[in-house]
């Protein structure tokens, strides 16, 4: 004869962790009061429920309805670690949607988000990059970030952060810097993107890299460049083992060289022998910054005479596949071929 047994495990697909979410559209308002509740794990259950739910534009767009961005900005001042890691989880996810990222800037959550900046703890650090990435992608999130006045708080962290957070705060100040380099200029930014152009990490040069061509655009950031002997290191970067490093190396060469100093530091530095090598790699992006930074050097005497003997690479460029590289070319010709 049989006889009743109760397991005393779960049924299958249950998540004990994730609050059970209401029918319907009681959903996401039920989930908005327990993100309000007092009991730490009515409080953690719901964040759990939430970060799947908001990967669906429909359930971002029914939140910010709800007000759940009030609820979320309250949260990242919670004294419970994994409560903030999931509320900037939940945010960086948020900000992935374009909905998400208008939202996020309308309602101020950049000034909630900055005093996370200390954070003890790594994750949410890190989410709260990814936030900020996010947000820089749109030229209004950069100057949002910007005009909060984060960005030297930001520089100051880049020489404190661990390696995968580096990075990200690096993505962060190339967008925002590419807006509005002013601040960062006020800053030791130059010396400390000096310092990271030489780290082991390929991530982290080729990043840095990228981040000085949004210092190297304003005056101010090329003297600066010049200043702090970073050109010879660009130089060097010309022959790194990772493309990208080397395609941005010659971007912030390009906007250097716009300055006199630049030109003659490039000159000093043998960069032209590895620039003209640059103009057959793979990347478009390379072959052009090299073009344009060898057009920068032959408008010095010096650059002129030794690139008299290479227009004939130059001209191979004019059957380039991409439009802009030849129409640099021609430029570049034009440049070399000219006598005073």
């Amino acid at each position: 004869m049989a006889h009743p047994r109760i397991s005393k495990y779960l049924p299958p697909n249950i998540d004990p962790t994730k609050a059970t979410i209401a029918y319907g559209h009681r959903a996401l308002p039920k989930l908005n009061e327990e993100l309000q509740s007092e009991d730490l794990k009515t409080k953690h259950k719901a964040l759990m429920a939430l970060s799947d739910l908001v990967h669906d534009p429909e359930n971002v767009f029914m939140a910010i309805r709800i007000g759940f961005l009030d609820s979320l900005k309250k949260l990242l001042y919670d004294v419970d670690d994994f409560v903030r890691i999931k509320t900037t989880e939940v945010l960086y996810i948020m900000a992935g949607h374009n909905m998400g990222r208008e939202s996020i800037l309308d309602q101020d959550v950049i000034i909630s988000l900055s005093f996370l900046l200390d954070d003890t703890n790594p994750i949410c650090r890190k989410n709260l990059f990814l936030v900020f990435k996010h947000l820089a992608n749109l030229p209004s999130g950069a100057h949002s970030i910007v005009n909060s006045g984060l960005i030297p708080s930001m520089v100051w962290k880049l020489q404190k952060e661990q390696e995968f957070n580096q990075v990200l705060l690096l993505d962060v100040l190339a967008s925002c810097l590419m807006e509005d380099a002013t601040s960062a200029l006020n800053t030791n930014v130059v010396l400390l993107l000096k310092e990271k152009l030489t780290s082991p990490n390929d991530e982290i040069r080729m990043k840095a890299a990228h981040t000085l061509t949004a210092i190297s655009i304003p005056l101010e950031g090329k003297k600066q460049i010049c200043q702090f002997n970073v050109i010879p290191i660009l130089v060097e970067l010309l022959n790194d083992k990772v493309k990208e490093v080397q395609a941005n190396a010659a971007g912030v060469l390009m906007f250097a060289t716009v300055i006199t100093e630049g030109k003659y530091a490039a000159l000093e530095s043998d960069a032209i022998p590895l620039l003209l090598n640059l103009l057959e790699s793979p990347l478009s992006k390379a072959r052009l910054n090299a073009v344009k930074t060898l057009t920068m050097l032959a408008e010095a005497p010096e650059g002129r005479k030794i690139l008299r003997s290479h227009v004939a690479l130059f001209r191979s460029l004019e059957g380039d596949n991409s439009v802009a590289v030849k129409q640099a070319a021609k430029i570049a010709i034009k440049v070399i071929e000219w006598k005073p």
